[in-house]
């Protein structure tokens, strides 16, 4: 099963976010995860994937404008259904508490949900979503550094296993589909 993560980052804090996103989809057997910028991301590539799952900072409770732009050149993908039933997760940063995450995190859904792709969260019985996780994907808090000089405010060993977690069970659900598909 091919799983693409896709994401957007300014600082660094997302990108994090996004290869510990991948490192955990690799875990599952069977898994090949690639993984890309926006600025390198294919989306000829979608239509060959078994699992899409993108991420950006939120901004002002909202998707970014890079991975925003890139989701909207999906339309001819869109019109002839080609992400119909592929399996789709999201996750996002932000720099303040209540900075937006589960707005942004829900916006990140839509365009899955308008392409028929199965959207999958974190339910609450992941060990690693039980404190302070959010159901609909990964989302956490990286604040801004006020200078170049000030060392980068990465997501947490916490942090960053939640984003394992989320690669991990989007893989798994995606395996599953994968070989009831092939039966």
């Amino acid at each position: 099963m091919k799983i693409y993560v896709v994401y957007d980052s300014e600082n660094g804090h997302t990108e994090a976010l996004a290869r510990s996103v991948a490192e955990g989809a690799r875990e599952v057997d069977g898994a090949e995860t690639e993984i890309a910028h926006v600025n390198d991301a294919d989306i000829y590539k979608l239509e060959g994937m078994d699992a899409i799952i993108w991420g950006c900072p939120g901004h002002f409770g909202t998707i970014s404008a890079g991975l925003k732009t890139w989701i909207d050149r999906l339309g001819y993908l869109w019109a002839q259904g080609k992400l119909v039933g592929k399996v789709g997760g999201v996750f996002c940063t932000t720099a303040t508490v209540h900075g937006g995450l589960e707005s942004t995190l829900i916006n990140l859904i839509t365009p899955m949900l308008h392409n028929g792709m199965i959207v999958v969260g974190l339910p609450g019985n992941i060990p690693e979503n039980a404190l302070y996780g959010s159901y609909y994907g990964v989302g956490v808090t990286c604040p801004v550094e006020l200078s170049d000089e000030d060392p980068k405010n990465l997501p947490s060993e916490n942090d960053l296993a939640l984003g394992r977690a989320l690669g991990r069970r989007v893989a798994e659900v995606t395996k599953q589909l994968v070989a009831s598909a092939s039966r």
